[in-house]
């Protein structure tokens, strides 16, 4: 009898989510057997979420990619053939080459996002590459750019409140994070302190799977956010809630904030948001007298055209009332400001020529179409870790641009994705378990290190030796075209840095992980007397001067925007574009808000053509209530289509009290190949007023029986 040899391994989550769990692979004879949560990982705590459980299962799908391919019949019919390396690679080259001689390099973009979040093999080699070669920049905004800019501008680049110390928090706010789906690691901490007596309340639109655990659920309308926010202000101020030696000593510009939240009264923000005055009294009053009290502040705060001012107002409060005092009080954005990745070297921004022009991911179907007036037209676009005809707004729009006879699309990715099913060339890229790693973490204060365990199936290579091996062949010469992935990490991070203290890739290596020494979930209260990374080191209420501009974790990889118009001084309520206030002649066409967050069973595309992973999630579907559904004559399980002038997709409908009259939600991530036709079909490629954020949360649609 064969023996069998079973060992296990450290691995770190490579998916866009907060949590970034640390794992541990088990490997039997050379195949993944099962992905389990680290129980030695204060946050994961040996858990999963419903996508990852079965990882291996991912690994080793029929329909994975395995072999580079050409495409043998129309684009978008997913008919491809078999190629070698070398002719994939060579007939990439001497395209780009020709492109490059006719039109320039500004001719080419590439397009990738966090479908990976390695620092190697997702932050990886390909942005130096393009740089390095003069391409057109993508910039990348899709997730958190308003959010980060808004953050910066009020207490600069903090991680806040430590996810861990939420555990001492004895009033707890959940401001747009369905956490359960989105960022169930720290929920359980949420949960812990909520049977330790904390209040916790929930702030969402609809009834998410989080809205229906908490204490509390708020539900403002769409985009109303900033309103609400005010209107805590003006009571917090009116009765004298607010920490005055706090805001004394540790603030800027408290007197103009004080001024204009005289006239934010309950009342205003009632009429915007559809909460009761006195419910918003309520809310103030508990927030400013129960502490220590936290902020959780999730990404769709800002998806509508005033979220960065809703999310700047956001992040004044917990200064006005002193929650920052206190170990579990304050607020938490991003915690990956204090990690030490170093995004200039991984990325090479010093290698963009003076002059290259700058395409936002979001308005990628603009570009392709011609909507977007470029000095030199798109003629080529290289895509991985991203999925843009699922994941972009104005599908449609994107789907015209790939279907370009004259356009050359490479993608590198794991299955023929309705992205990688336009493409002349496809690479087949390895995953998790198949390449070394350290993943980038925006949910804690973890390093967290993947270990290359199994080989890759096939003819798979991970990202970063795509990206070597095609340096290789443009004539690439500088030193980090040649790097091993090891090498790769060793350069990566700033060893040297405080927060790395006693840690090294050796320690990542034996341990997994290792929190960056920034202070524990029992001590860590970072502004608990200012120091604020702000230029005042205050808590910035009132900033004059400020223009817009993009902020986020990645503003390294490129240096290509240029500050827009001036921002206000102090932050306030800014309507949403398309709601039927600000737009009654758009409303009369298409009266119903959509709301589109992300899938429980999904992340973002992933898993969404897997037929465990599909059943799990349900088919697609579109929430409505019964007050929406009975004006059209919709029953529970009729297919409905869900439509706007950018586009439309079918869904079945689903009749529930969990949404309000005029709202509709409809989950992200389904394939359009599988469906017909995705929520992103009707979403508005505009951008938010800070930031290039998306309006993901801005757009209105009509819903009608399906014919």
């Amino acid at each position: 009898m064969a023996s069998v040899l079973k060992t296990t391994h450290h691995g770190g989550c490579p998916h866009d989510c907060p949590d970034t769990c640390s794992m541990v692979y088990e490997v039997e004879n050379g195949q993944l057997t099962s992905v389990k949560g680290n129980k030695e990982h204060p946050m994961t705590r040996g858990g999963l979420c419903v996508k990852l459980k079965d990882y291996e299962k991912r690994h080793y799908h029929p329909d994975r990619l395995l072999y580079p391919m050409r495409r043998s019949g129309p684009k978008g019919s997913g008919q491809f053939e078999r190629i070698s390396w070398d002719e994939a690679l060579d007939e990439i080259t001497t395209r780009w080459k020709a492109i490059i001689d006719e039109y320039g390099p500004h001719a080419i973009i590439p397009y990738s996002y966090l479908g990976n979040q390695g620092l190697v093999h997702g932050l990886n080699g390909g942005d130096a590459f393009f740089n390095k070669m003069g391409a057109t920049v993508c910039e990348r905004t899709f997730c958190g750019e308003g959010s980060c800019t808004a953050w910066l501008l009020t207490v600069g680049p903090t991680a806040g409140v430590d996810p861990e110390s939420f555990i001492h928090s004895k009033y707890i706010v959940i401001w747009g994070c369905n956490s359960v789906s989105t960022n169930v690691h720290h929920w359980h901490i949420v949960k812990d302190a909520q049977k330790n007596g904390a209040k916790v309340v929930v702030i969402d639109p609809y009834k998410s799977k989080t809205a229906k655990e908490a204490d509390w659920h708020i539900a403002p309308k769409p985009g109303t956010d900033g309103a609400l926010a005010m209107a805590m202000m003006h009571v917090i101020i009116k009765e004298g809630l607010q920490d005055q030696d706090y805001i004394d000593n540790y603030t800027v510009g408290f007197d103009a904030l004080a001024e204009r939240a005289k006239t934010r009264t309950p009342e205003w923000a009632a009429t915007i948001t559809g909460i009761s005055a006195d419910d918003i009294r309520q809310f103030a009053r508990e927030f400013a007298t129960t502490q220590p009290a936290a902020i959780r502040l999730g990404v769709a705060v800002e998806r509508n055209y005033g979220g960065g001012q809703a999310i700047r107002a956001i992040t004044c409060l917990p200064a006005l009332t002193g929650a920052w005092r206190h170990v579990g009080g304050g607020a938490l954005q991003f915690p990956v400001w204090e990690h030490p990745y170093k995004f200039d070297v991984i990325c090479r921004p010093d290698l963009i020529p003076e002059g290259t022009p700058v395409v936002n991911a979001i308005q990628i179907g603009r570009a392709l179409t011609g909507e977007l007036k470029l000095d030199t037209p798109i003629k080529s676009m290289m895509c991985w870790n991203a999925n843009p005809v699922t994941q972009a707004a104005e599908t449609n729009k994107i789907v015209e641009g790939l279907m370009r006879e004259d356009l050359f699309l490479v993608a590198a990715e794991h299955f023929l994705s309705d992205t990688a099913s336009f493409a002349d060339i496809v690479l087949p890229a390895s995953m998790g378990a198949e390449m070394e790693d350290m993943v980038l973490s925006w949910g804690h204060l973890y390093l967290t290190y993947n270990e290359k365990c199994v080989d890759s199936p096939g003819e798979a290579i991970p990202n970063n030796e795509i990206f070597r091996r095609l340096a290789a062949r443009m004539g690439y010469q500088e030193e980090n075209f040649s790097w091993s992935d090891s090498e790769c990490l060793e350069n990566y991070v700033d060893w040297d840095s405080p927060a790395c203290e006693g840690i090294d890739l050796a320690y990542l290596r034996e341990h997994g992980f290792a929190k960056l020494k920034v202070g524990t979930k029992d001590d860590r209260a970072p502004h608990r007397e200012g120091n604020f990374p702000t230029p005042s080191g205050k808590c910035e209420l009132e900033i004059k001067g400020a223009t817009n501009f993009v902020a986020g974790p990645f503003r390294q990889m490129y240096d290509g925007f240029q500050p827009g118009e001036a921002l206000d001084s102090l932050p306030d309520y800014v309507s949403s574009r398309e709601i039927p206030e600000a737009n009654p002649q758009l409303a009369e066409k298409y009266p119903l808000n959509i709301i589109s967050p992300k899938s429980h069973g999904f992340l973002n595309s992933c898993y969404a053509n897997m037929e465990n992973k599909i059943k799990g999630q349900g088919e697609q579907f579109v929430m409505i209530s019964p007050i929406d559904a009975d004006l059209r004559n919709i029953q529970s399980g009729d297919v409905v289509s869900v439509f706007n002038d950018r586009g439309m997709f079918k869904a079945l409908a689903q009749i529930t009290d969990d949404v309000s009259p005029g709202i509709v939600v409809a989950t992200l991530g389904y394939w359009r190949q599988l469906n017909n036709g995705t929520v992103n079909c009707v979403s508005s490629a505009e951008f938010v007023d800070m930031g290039h954020a998306p309006t993901f949360t801005d757009n209105l649609v009509q819903v009608a029986l399906s014919a």
